[in-house]
Formats: C-alpha cells, structure tokens, sequence
C-alpha cells in the first residue's frame, strides 16, 4: 500500500510538468503568430518568449533556433491555403474559384506580415512542406488549365505568374494598416481584370480607392 502511494505522488508532479509544458508550447505558438503577423519573421525570440510569459530559456527548450518556431508557425498557415486551395479548386466554375484563390491570398498576406516573409524563406523546407508545395502547385496549374478551356482566363497566364501577384501585393502590405487592406484589394481587383479574356460574358468592378495620400507614402517609406 505504501508503495502504491509513493508510486502515485510521484505521478503528480510529473503530470502537472507535461501539462504546463503543453501550456507553454501552445502560449508561445499563439505568441509568435501574433508577433509575425504584427511584425514579421524578424521579430527578437526574447519579444516572443516576454509576451508569452515564459523565460528565454523554457523557449528554447520548445523551439531550439528560429527556424524550428517559424516552421511550425508557418505549417498552420500552410495547411489553411491547402484548404482554401482545395476550395477554389472544388468549385465548378474554374475562373470563379481562380479569382477566390487569388482574392483569398491577398487578403492573407495583408493579415500577416510574416505570411510573405515565412512563404519565401529558405526555412519553409523539409519536414514535407516541400511535397505540400509542389501538390498545391499542381492543383493551382490544374486550376488555372480549367479556367484557360473555359474561356475565362486568358490563355498566355502561366501559373508562375501566382508568384508576380504574391510578390506584388506583399509589397503593398508594407503600407499604413489602415490603408493596406483597401490598397490591396484595389490591387487583386486590376489583376483580376487584367486576367480576364477580353471576351468574357461579365466585367469585374474594382472596389473603392483607397484615401491614401502620397505625403502618407512618403511618410510610410521613411518609417522603414
């Protein structure tokens, strides 16, 4: 008897120890995602470890470089385009689910800061997101193939070009908050009709300007 509760109070504590270690894996990983979204991939694990409530080194313990934190930060953005991928890919009117992939990425990048960062960083290797990659990229090729057969997109898009859009509306995210969401979605909307055949049976309509000025550009430049 005295043996079973011997055994018992030292399971105690070692249960509480793998609870509080969840705890504080998750707690950073909400963090982190927090911090890269507001700031990108850059921002100090110190910063990181202080707004999680845990010290540098219990960090470490979890994530023992950057690149281990920010794989598994980006692995769940990752898995969410998969899914809005999959979607647009789903839908029966290809050149419709084209513009939604499209539209849906831009809003991502706008979000988070660090999604842009995390999608071209040489870290998001190995650990199969490379296999993820290279299937999405036969999804969206097969995507933009339909929409092409359809009619609707014109036919010398090449699905590289996914890339020219990223780059270009990651671009735009660098500009004030409160102007970076209307300021891309005015983007995707002219590449969007830039896309369409000329021929097509309807015409997209481009959302409301942004108010952004060009003292705030300037101003916006100079604050980087």
């Amino acid at each position: 008897m005295a043996e079973t509760t011997q055994i018992e109070t030292q399971q105690v504590p070692a249960q509480k120890l793998r609870a509080d270690a969840a705890d504080n894996r998750a707690r950073i990983l909400t963090v982190a995602r927090e911090l890269f979204a507001e700031r990108g991939i850059d921002v100090p694990m110190t910063a990181i470890a202080r707004r999680a409530g845990v010290g540098a080194a219990t960090l470490f313990r979890r994530f023992p470089d950057r690149r281990s934190l920010i794989t598994e930060v980006f692995a769940t953005q990752l898995t969410h385009c998969e899914a809005v991928l999959a979607k647009a890919a789903a839908d029966p009117d290809p050149w419709r689910g084209f513009c939604s992939f499209v539209e849906a990425l831009g809003r991502m990048q706008i979000e988070d800061r660090g999604f842009t960062e995390a999608f071209l960083s040489a870290f998001a290797e190995g650990q199969g997101i490379d296999e993820k990659r290279m299937h999405a990229e036969a999804v969206f090729a097969d995507l933009v193939d339909r929409a092409q057969k359809a009619g609707r997109l014109r036919p010398d898009f090449d699905p590289s070009d996914l890339m020219l859009i990223f780059l270009a509306n990651g671009g735009v995210s660098e500009a004030p908050p409160e102007h970076a969401r209307d300021l891309s979605r005015r983007l995707i909307a002219y590449l969007l009709q830039s896309f369409e055949t000329q021929d097509s049976p309807t015409a997209r309509s481009l959302p409301t300007p942004s108010r952004m000025g060009l003292s705030e550009v300037f101003s916006a430049a100079q604050s980087h």
